[in-house]
């Protein structure tokens, strides 16, 4: 019975989780560590899922919290999002393509110089579609302060390319 529960309900968000300790380790050897370690913390929890009213909302929280403890533990080199992320090749031409990259760059750049709050409100919001809810579950912290740290990113990146332009 756990192990469908664990099958069904818990192993389909592994790539999210991953996108999550990647966006943050920004190492994909970490990230794959740090999704791992989740999946066994809440293995060895299964005798309490049914007391976790949020189970997604958990695995989320558990491994943001295993990838924040793994880079305040060494330092990492921070590698392309982008190669991991699947972005599409929208544009044939290759000056357009070489442009579409550069400003992908540019925004990963953006991204990180983001506080750690924001930058994950930011991806659980904007990449994983999560809701406010469920990232204030995630982050332990008020709907309201979800809403105020992502309005903060959203102005700080407009910032950033109302800079370059």
């Amino acid at each position: 019975m756990k192990q469908d529960k664990f099958r069904n309900r818990i192993l389909p968000l592994v790539d999210k989780l991953f996108r999550l300790a990647l966006s943050i380790t920004g190492n994909k050897q970490d990230a794959e560590d740090v999704v791992q370690d989740a999946l066994f913390n809440v293995w060895k929890r299964k005798e309490e899922w049914d007391a976790i009213a949020n189970l997604e909302g958990y695995c989320f929280r558990s491994t943001r919290n295993i990838a924040l403890d793994k880079i305040s533990l060494k330092e990492n080199q921070q590698e392309s999002l982008r190669e991991y992320e699947g972005v599409p090749e929208l544009k044939p031409n290759v000056q357009e393509r070489l442009e579409q990259e550069e400003q992908i760059r540019m925004l990963e750049n953006f991204i990180e110089k983001l506080a750690e709050k924001q930058r994950t409100i930011f991806r659980l919001r904007e990449i994983e579609d999560l809701s406010y809810k469920q990232i204030a579950e995630i982050m332990n912290i008020s709907e309201e302060q979800v809403k105020v740290n992502l309005f903060r990113a959203r102005q700080k990146l407009k910032e950033f390319f109302n800079g370059i332009n």
